[in-house]
């Protein structure tokens, strides 16, 4: 079996890039992300991808495979919970939103935008994950973190994003696998 650092290297070698010192890998089917540094595995978590099939078609609700990078990384100093609207905080924790606005998944805690890598794979036109609002972000749904869950973006709990959070910059690697 192939490991997390050699599929991030295969994916890198195939785009003549330089694998970055920091990568997140998500693995849909499996329900996880580690984060790699120099190589090693230093921290695994349980995480949610789409309900959907993955896809990388704009439209498709799919969680979109692939090599990327953190484009931007939003919400620091934010409390756990907090929820954000197009990308910023609310001001209200997801708890003092009414019902009907907290049956879908909220934007919580923080929220790190991704950016495909791959021409025509995850990058441009109809594919293109930057324009798709593709994030890794917390959820008013922690409990159901492991299933599939979101309309694309990659779930975390608040507190397990805002850890990551702290740890990622801007330009490091997601590959996001089946």
């Amino acid at each position: 079996m192939e490991k997390p650092w050699e599929r991030v290297n295969k994916a890198c070698t195939a785009l003549g890039i330089k694998p970055s010192a920091r990568v997140l890998l998500v693995n849909i089917g499996a329900h996880t992300l580690q984060f790699l540094q120099a190589g090693e595995v230093v921290k695994s978590y349980v995480i949610s991808t789409s309900r959907r099939p993955p896809s990388n078609r704009k439209g498709s609700l799919g969680t979109p495979r692939g090599l990327h990078e953190i484009a931007e990384r939003i919400g620091a100093g934010q409390p756990p919970g907090m929820v954000f609207k197009a990308r910023q905080p609310t001001g209200r924790h997801y708890r003092e939103m009414p019902d009907s606005e907290t049956e879908t998944n909220l934007i919580t805690s923080r929220i790190l935008w991704l950016r495909g890598l791959e021409e025509r794979i995850n990058l441009g036109g109809e594919v293109d994950t930057y324009q798709r609002y593709i994030y890794i972000h917390g959820t008013n749904h922690e409990d159901r973190i492991g299933e599939p869950l979101s309309a694309g973006c990659v779930l975390m709990r608040n507190l397990d994003i805002i850890e990551l959070y702290e740890a990622v910059r801007p330009g490091d690697q997601v590959l996001i696998t089946d």
